[in-house]
């Protein structure tokens, strides 16, 4: 029997979970500040009942509306209301791009300079010295898992990349998961955000840096979503399987951000920067592609590597079969995205003369260096031709 590595597990520092939970969120904020800044997404009208539960305990709220999913230059212009307004804490509530912002925000608020200073790949790359104002995350879709993740996602339009910023004083204070605010996503959004899910449990499962607390999380996420996205799909008002969603997204963030990701993630970052597409529709266009190459190069080069084991018990956790092979996993898995209609990346504006440059820019995403081996130049662009 081989020796556990060993490993660190870092997470939000508390963290509600269930139906119901959200109306709570006043009682909970109470302790943590006085003058909120929300950050919602492009509809700044559904922070209305959130904004009433904090005026229950007499913390005053202004929102700020992030259209899409955020930008370096959305989040200097909500540090400016922060400041301007003394804001004592601030609250996420949206899907991850709201959230992403939130935590870049309160990160951002406390430590000196402009975030290119502290942004990986296109910036500086500094680390962060202060502790964040207090945040609290609130996510309204199931699938990004940024509730709980010690990172932030954003744009940088003028290098045509995502990229983030990274530090333990991201993760929030306080994250709030209640799956009844999920019941209202329309079906192409579950599908986008479920799928994101699904690959965040797959990645750190098979990750070069897996750990036996993250498998756990892992394992449980994936039956979890193996049995209940379809039926939030097809019926977005059925309440067991938005509650699975919910917390299948909260084991994805919680081992993403403790075991890392992979390829998948690796091709997000540079493609959602280039094009417009939304990350959760990225994940799901390349997952069964990028699962199966990633099977075929091991077998080649690495035929003894734990990973291999790992994806064999992936697919017999999404089949139900213990008899189920690799293969039988990612065809799961594709037939799951043709049944929840998942478009190529061809409908986003990928071309094959794009592959090049979008490769390069894969091999240098942080995500990719989690991946169970280094896939080579043409095993790249390989996974962006099957995915078109």
């Amino acid at each position: 029997m081989e020796m556990i590595k060993p490993f660190e597990f870092a997470t939000a520092a508390r963290i509600v979970f269930g139906n119901g939970a959200f109306q709570h969120v006043g009682e909970h904020a109470r302790a943590l500040g006085r003058r909120a800044l929300v950050i919602t997404g492009r509809d700044a009208g559904r922070a209305k009942p959130l904004q009433g539960l904090l005026a229950a305990e007499e913390i005053e709220a202004g929102v700020f509306s992030i259209a899409g999913e955020p930008s370096v230059d959305q989040v200097v212009r909500a540090l400016e209301q922060v400041r301007q307004t003394e804001r004592d804490l601030i609250i996420g509530f949206g899907g991850g791009s709201a959230v992403d912002a939130a935590k870049a925000v309160a990160a951002l608020a406390t430590n000196p300079g402009e975030p290119l200073d502290y942004l990986e790949v296109v910036g500086r790359g500094k680390p962060l010295t202060r502790p964040s104002l207090p945040c609290i995350a609130i996510p309204t879709t199931a699938g990004t898992g940024a509730e709980v993740t010690r990172n932030a996602v954003l744009s940088s339009p003028e290098h045509r990349v995502k990229v983030s910023l990274r530090s333990p004083f991201l993760l929030p204070k306080l994250a709030v998961v209640d799956p009844a605010l999920t019941i209202d996503l329309p079906p192409e959004v579950t599908a986008w955000t479920g799928l994101d899910a699904l690959t965040q449990l797959i990645e750190p499962y098979v990750s070069a840096r897996a750990n036996p607390l993250t498998d756990a999380l892992c394992l449980q996420g994936i039956e979890r979503v193996a049995r209940s996205l379809r039926p939030a799909f097809h019926d977005g008002t059925n309440p067991q399987a938005r509650e699975d969603m919910a917390l299948a997204s909260l084991l994805g963030g919680l081992a993403l951000a403790n075991a890392g990701l992979g390829a998948v993630h690796g091709f997000a970052a540079p493609i959602g920067g280039m094009y417009p597409a939304p990350h959760g529709a990225i994940c799901a266009g390349l997952l069964p592609v990028v699962m199966e190459i990633n099977a075929r190069a091991l077998r080649e080069r690495q035929p003894d590597a734990e990973a291999l084991h790992r994806f064999r018990a992936v697919a017999q956790v999404l089949t139900g079969r213990p008899d189920a092979a690799i293969s039988d996993g990612i065809e799961w898995v594709a037939a799951l995205c043709r049944e929840l209609r998942i478009p190529g990346l061809g409908s986003y504006g990928i071309r094959a003369e794009d592959f090049g440059p979008i490769a390069e820019k894969a091999q240098k995403a942080s995500s990719m260096k989690a991946n169970p081996l280094t896939l080579n130049r043409q095993e790249l662009e390989e996974c962006l031709s099957r995915a078109l």
